[in-house]
């Protein structure tokens, strides 16, 4: 049985992407900070047996460190999605220099953190996928998330490096960039109002799903996913 970690999976994309590996199949190890919502997911699935929840706060990199290493010494991790992320909706001359540490630990460093706690094992064994949940402000300037933008920028000039250094490993680094979807990080009055143009978790999800499927020597290394009508 292969295993699946998955950052954020409490809601949201990363919810959608842990129930759509457990009903293929997969075992996964879900993690994030609020274990509460980790644990009711597997209570409620059929295959609750293969879901195995760790609560995880990448912001504490003392603590997400001791965790990493007890998930990765627990399992044997096949895939990590890097789905974990935050932001605020403030102009630059308005962050805090709390909001941008908070926004930068999350969202690029907790990430990298994640990548080097399976990368060992993956090099040693010749075999792995890493995929990146990042974010269309990595391709276009949108007002008020300079510092999201930065930390989502920053994983991806990281990740398109680190690529280059495992290709001979055999481990995949896939990129997704996704357009507006229905998620927590958007105001609930938001998504109520372009509730029409925003791609949903779940479709999400099936999408990374067929794209992780692919075998032979093919990878898809960056996907943009936007809604039909373009961005909000």
């Amino acid at each position: 049985m292969k295993t699946i970690f998955i950052t954020g999976a409490s809601s949201g994309i990363g919810k959608e992407i842990s129930l759509k590996f457990l009903s293929n199949g997969y075992k996964v190890v879900a993690a994030s900070r609020r274990i509460e919502l980790l644990e009711k997911i597997k209570s409620e699935n059929e295959n609750g047996i293969n879901y195995l929840p760790y609560k995880l706060d990448l912001s504490d990199f003392i603590k997400a460190g001791a965790i990493l290493k007890k998930i990765t010494t627990e399992n044997e991790i096949d895939t990590l999605v890097n789905n974990a992320g935050t932001t605020t909706f403030t102009s630059a001359s308005e962050d805090s220099v709390e909001k941008i540490k908070n926004i930068i630990d999350i969202n690029l460093l907790g990430s990298i953190l994640a990548i080097k706690s399976v990368l060992p094992k993956m090099m040693n064994k010749n075999s792995g996928t890493i995929i990146n949940i990042l974010s269309v402000v990595t391709e276009k300037i949108f007002t008020k998330s300079s510092v999201y933008s930065a930390s989502k920028a920053g994983l991806l000039a990281y990740t398109n490096v680190l690529r280059e250094e495992v290709r001979t490993n055999n481990i995949k680094i896939i990129n997704v960039i996704p357009g507006a979807t229905k998620t927590p990080i958007w105001h609930p009055k938001a998504i109520e109002k372009n509730s029409e143009r925003m791609m949903s978790p779940k479709e999400m999800a099936s999408v990374i799903y067929e794209m992780h499927s692919l075998n032979g020597i093919m990878v898809p290394e960056q996907l943009t996913l936007r809604p039909i009508q373009g961005d909000l």
